[in-house]
């Protein structure tokens, strides 16, 4: 049996990966380990808690002592390290825990990686290393880095040490950068899971500065085949850019939100009057576009989900979902929102 662990497994896209790998790979046995910090929810998981080829620790990827006992008793052949701050609002209030988590906590992994030998180590990276692009052109693998944020910065850095232990000691890794993601158990501080529940809730609906700054989505379903092709197949110390090809403004994805919402809950008062801009966030990158010919001519890798269905299918989840939604709407959520957007 092939054993992977899965680093930040309880959060958004790690939890869509175990649940993707568990479906797709049924003689695999998965390992989450998760700090269950805000992000972190075992709501996520709750349909596979009790499958006999998963498994939960929880405990921080900081901690050398425990990772290495997991990967050790575990006999684990592959790591995907999805554990990570990766909120850019937060990473500008409080930088340092996004270095110790998002940088120290990859070293840590690395050498658990490194010193048992295992297969491989996939790095899950974002687009946002790259900086941000003018009105034209698209990412590349061979963009340079060039981070305009805490939160970005610290994932440039985890990015770079990752490359360094495959040209230092020759562990074979890949790493993965990805453009925006959405779907379901998302948590509500992002974009798309934010729009709709302060419109469901007849709430404001904060867009930063003239909500014309662009970002290319991808369903995260998409995303999780994305990670297991470079699992399987990718060509060891590569990067391999990962996107939807479908370019939105953020006023744009507002609008399509309150649009489906105002048809599916029309007793309600859905519309545009709930869109209130706000001052522009510090560094904010204007362009995000991705150019994934890479992954789609090495490991045959292209996105299955238009954006017009997936953007409804999660539309559907989030609305048959309040319970999730609501249970993690908690006092901590609430004073960050706050901070952050005041008395909207």
């Amino acid at each position: 049996m092939v054993t992977v662990l899965v680093t930040g497994g309880a959060g958004f896209i790690g939890s869509n990966f175990i649940r993707f790998m568990l479906d797709s790979h049924k003689t695999y046995s998965i390992i989450n380990l998760d700090q269950l910090t805000y992000a972190g929810n075992l709501e996520n998981l709750r349909d596979i808690e009790t499958n006999a080829n998963y498994s939960f620790f929880r405990g921080n990827i900081c901690d050398r002592s425990l990772v290495e006992r997991i990967v050790s008793e575990n006999n684990i052949d592959y790591i995907v390290n999805f554990a990570a701050e990766s909120h850019v609002d937060r990473s500008i209030k409080d930088p340092e825990i996004f270095i110790k988590s998002n940088v120290l906590g990859t070293q840590v992994l690395l050498d658990a990686a490194q010193k048992y030998n295992l297969n491989k180590f996939v790095q899950i990276s974002t687009d946002e290393v790259y900086g941000s692009l003018g009105s034209t052109g698209y990412f590349t693998e061979n963009t340079p880095l060039s981070p305009n944020s805490p939160y970005s910065a610290s994932k440039a850095s985890a990015d770079l040490l990752v490359r360094a232990y495959y040209k230092t000691f020759g562990l074979n890794v890949n790493i993965t950068r990805c453009s925006n993601n959405y779907g379901p158990y998302q948590f509500p501080e992002k974009l798309i899971p934010l729009m709709i529940y302060n419109a469901i809730n007849g709430k404001k609906i904060p867009v930063y500065g003239d909500g014309l700054n662009i970002r290319d989505w991808l369903h995260v379903n998409d995303h999780c085949s994305a990670i297991d092709s470079v699992l399987q197949n990718g060509k060891i110390g590569e990067v391999y850019n990962i996107g939807g090809n479908n370019e939105k403004t953020n006023i744009d994805i507002v609008k399509t939100i309150i649009k489906i919402l105002s048809e599916k809950l029309p007793e309600r008062d859905i519309s545009e009057s709930l869109i209130s801009f706000i001052e522009d966030r510090k560094g904010h990158d204007r362009r995000y576009a991705i150019d994934a010919t890479k992954i789609d001519q090495e490991l045959g890798w292209k996105p299955q989900i238009v954006f017009e269905d997936g953007i409804r299918m999660t539309v559907d989840w989030y609305l048959n979902n309040k319970h999730w939604l609501n249970s993690i709407i908690n006092e901590d959520y609430r004073n960050y929102y706050q901070k952050v957007y005041g008395g909207l």
